[in-house]
């Protein structure tokens, strides 16, 4: 759309910012710290038993 003096028209939209409320701090903990020595936990979660482990390639993999 061009306006009467055959400018190129440029339609700006508003922006609203927001502030957020900022989230509460998540608890953090390194792999080392779960797993000490070992390399795979159990974990216990509504009276079912998950089992989180590390693979050869060092990543994590969690099965019930």
């Amino acid at each position: 759309m061009n306006n009467p003096n055959n400018k190129p028209f440029i339609n700006r939209q508003s922006v609203v910012i927001v502030q957020q409320e900022s989230a509460p701090e998540r608890r953090r903990v390194t792999s080392g710290e779960l797993f000490g020595t070992q390399g795979e936990i159990v974990i216990e979660h509504n009276n079912e038993e998950y089992r989180l482990r590390i693979t050869k390639n060092d990543k994590l993999i969690l099965t019930k």
